[in-house]
């Protein structure tokens, strides 16, 4: 494991910024790439004084939008075509309706989940979710999920023992927030209603 986390460290650091923007494009756009395996080891590289703490959040989360927009373009293009085959145009509708009215809110929440992360582009482009909109809310969940994995490398990036449970405990935490937040915004969306 300890060999598995030096060579990562000496990737990234031999990529610099440009690598966390590539990497972080991949891990983003449809190609299945942890973001862990970027992100905290350029923040250990930022406790060893190797890389600058701002410029790798900027170029992780730069990257990460940049692989969205490709997934968002991808679902405009080709989404629609795509999904008649496995969906029905009465779905396709509930669901573009669905990101009409909460597209802000999934595509913030998504961009926090594991799993969720690299796909929330998809339904935001098949339902041409305001382009505007789409990158706010996917920066602002891609800068608290770069910002987090970084600032847990530059913490304990030399110890992996650690590293695995705060992860884990933080992935939990994460979803655990983002549960109480979507319950808040329903609540306040049904009293709205009822007025």
């Amino acid at each position: 494991m300890h060999e598995i986390v030096d060579l990562l460290v000496s990737t990234i650091g031999s990529l610099g910024y440009f690598g966390i923007f590539a990497l972080m494009f991949l891990e983003s756009s449809f190609f299945p790439f942890p973001s862990e395996v970027v992100m905290i080891p350029a923040g250990y590289l930022v406790f060893q004084g190797e890389m600058n703490l701002a410029l790798v959040i900027l170029s992780g989360v730069t990257g990460s939008l940049a692989g969205a927009w490709l997934n968002y373009l991808l679902a405009i293009k080709f989404g629609r075509r795509f999904i008649l085959k496995i969906m029905s145009n009465e779905k396709i509708d509930k669901l573009e309706l669905y990101f009409k009215n909460h597209g802000h809110i999934s595509t913030f929440t998504g961009r926090l989940i594991p799993g969720i992360r690299q796909y929330i582009s998809f339904p935001a482009g098949l339902a041409k979710m305001n382009g505007i909109e789409f990158s706010i809310y996917t920066t602002l969940g891609a800068s608290i999920w770069a910002t987090v994995l970084t600032m847990l490398g530059y913490y304990m990036g030399a110890n992996q023992e650690l590293l695995s449970i705060y992860l884990k405990q933080i992935t939990i935490i994460t979803i655990m927030l983002l549960a109480v937040l979507v319950f808040l915004y329903y609540k306040r969306l049904k009293k709205n209603q009822t007025l």
